[in-house]
């Protein structure tokens, strides 16, 4: 990216785009990041940033996280609050298509020495009962009246059914549903698009990991310790998906309704036709929001059955149940979102819709809507890497106010699918996985291309960002064990002496 010569640097971490930059922009723009990361997105960002700075009723910032890069409408990382009160609107392009993608992690009891005999074993029961891969469908086999119901009722639906624990629902952000979804607002399309798909994992950077965690690394012992992350080779659990081609046809029904009405009913021009919107105390903008807010309850859905999938598969493989096997959550958080939440804006505590695309909501100790357990640790965050690399655990930070109280979701594409794909050639990054050790089984030689560690950015560069600006801080780092990908099973096998290295 070319830095704007109107950038200004704020600090070593954020830099900022006045109104003067563009016409019609009504705040400013803001990007945290180090130069270094900044100078590595692409300079469709500051368009799109700066775009965003101009929508109706938006308030202090328009805000790109570290891991920016272009998206559809908002950059991937954006953030940004409007007020109602004042005409602010929703857009499904500062929420995204996937609506409530987003991440879960489960600790265990098991370590390194005792799952690598049986990596294999593990992995491939994984993938036999958590359906990966573009169209898949989900071994929940259920009415088109009962997803009525999931879309309004969330994680609550799952459990009730015996499909998860009581204490997963405290362990997920909005303890796993939204209030106010209404099944009417969604489409029949959508319906038919999501009803077999809850408790799969979808395609593209969508994946299931079994991890070993490396708390030495991870900077904060006594917090790790809290989330029971303690033992040495500790094996863990994480997994990455959404609300699937739901939330696409929600986000697609919406977009082109908001493009009819935007203009002709509102009087809203928007610079970018992909920043279709409408003011949320609107008929048409209630309705999204409540159709959205379906997208992210199948989505708490989804994860919810992958869960119950993933505790099954250990069961089986090891000879103990679950919770002989201490599968407990540590957490469960969104990106693709967006909310009403009160934050201070000029002086004074306002509610405010904030849409996170691709951002993760990092609340401060002591806020209101932590689980009681963590309040006085902060939010969990759960960052994901590529599959060669790594992912984190952080804890939002104190420093977050300006921002939304948001940090960063992931390690960020350096390079497009398209360009990923002319880069690597998939059947020879098979084969150098399999020379590191990392076995990959795929119906997709150009998907796995498309997912090669190099296609990503370096994840501690964005966790050493968000900690500088105090956003979010590390509690513990996660080495990948063994994969399965949207596209891909994978396993890799390591020993103690290569995990600690």
């Amino acid at each position: 990216m070319t830095i704007p010569a109107k950038a200004k640097k704020l600090s070593s971490t954020l830099w900022e785009i006045p109104p003067s930059y563009k016409q019609g922009m009504k705040v400013s723009a803001r990007i945290v990041a180090t130069r270094k990361l900044l100078e590595s997105m692409d300079d469709a960002v500051i368009d799109q940033v700066t775009n965003v700075a101009t929508l109706p009723g938006i308030v202090g910032h328009a805000y790109c996280r570290p891991d920016g890069h272009s998206g559809y409408g908002f950059p991937i990382g954006g953030v940004a609050a409007t007020d109602p009160a004042r005409g602010g609107v929703i857009s499904p392009g500062g929420i995204g298509f996937d609506i409530n993608c987003g991440m879960r992690l489960i600790r265990t009891n098991l370590t390194l020495e005792e799952v690598s005999p049986r990596i294999k074993e593990l992995v491939n029961k994984l993938f036999e009962l958590v359906p990966s891969g573009v169209g898949s469908r989900g071994a929940l086999k259920i009415s088109n009246q009962q997803f009525l119901e999931v879309i309004e009722q969330g994680s609550r639906w799952c459990v009730r059914r015996g499909l998860g624990w009581a204490e997963d629902l405290e362990l997920t952000e909005d303890s796993g549903c939204v209030e106010g979804a209404d099944a009417s607002c969604v489409s029949s399309k959508a319906i038919a698009r999501g009803f077999s798909q809850v408790g799969t994992l979808g395609s593209g950077n969508h994946y299931l990991e079994i991890q070993v965690v490396r708390p030495e690394n991870g900077i904060d012992r006594k917090s790790a310790a809290r989330f029971g992350l303690d033992l040495p080779n500790q094996i863990a659990v994480m997994f990455h998906c959404g609300s699937r081609g739901f939330g696409h046809q929600v986000a697609t029904d919406y977009l082109k309704l908001f493009l009819s009405v935007m203009q002709k009913k509102y009087g809203i021009k928007m610079r970018d036709r992909e920043l279709a919107c409408a003011p949320l105390n609107s008929p048409e903008g209630r309705d999204y929001f409540a159709a959205m807010k379906c997208g992210l309850n199948m989505a708490f859905a989804n994860r919810q059955i992958i869960l119950h999938h993933v505790r099954k598969a250990f069961s089986q493989v090891f000879g103990r149940s679950a919770e002989e096997l201490g599968m407990h959550m540590i957490y469960d958080v969104s990106h693709n979102t967006a909310k009403l939440e009160n934050h201070i804006v000029d002086g004074k505590t306002t509610e405010v819709l904030v849409h996170r695309k691709g951002a993760t909501r990092a609340f401060s100790r002591g806020m209101k809507g932590l689980p009681p357990r963590y309040k006085d640790l902060g939010q969990p965050v759960i960052i994901g890497g590529s599959m060669e690399t790594g992912s984190y655990l952080l804890l939002g930070g104190s420093e977050g106010q300006e921002t939304f109280f948001s940090t960063a979701h992931g390690s960020g594409r350096r390079m497009s699918r398209t360009k990923a794909r002319k880069f690597w050639k998939g059947s020879k990054l098979l084969r150098e996985l399999q020379h590191r050790g990392i076995y990959v089984r795929t119906a997709s030689l150009k998907g796995l291309a498309e997912e090669a560690g190099g296609a990503y950015k370096n994840i501690d560069q964005f966790v050493e960002a968000t900690t500088r600006a105090g956003l979010s801080k590390p509690v513990a780092r996660f080495v990948p064990f063994g994969n399965v990908k949207g596209l891909a099973m994978a396993y890799r096998f390591l020993d103690s002496v290569a995990i600690a290295d």
